[in-house]
């Protein structure tokens, strides 16, 4: 499997949002991440 396709930055970003190490996020499978991304979207929505 290809790690994913992201900036440095964004990398990073998320990385410290998810609380996950920098390689493992690499390495996630994209419905998995695309799956926290939106538990993370729901998460400020309801704080909000």
């Amino acid at each position: 499997m290809r790690p994913l396709q992201l900036s440095t930055e964004t990398a990073l970003k998320l990385s410290k949002e998810l609380n996950v190490p920098l390689e493992q996020l690499m390495h996630l499978p994209q419905h998995i991440l695309i799956k926290k991304l939106m538990e993370i979207d729901n998460k400020d929505n309801k704080e909000k």
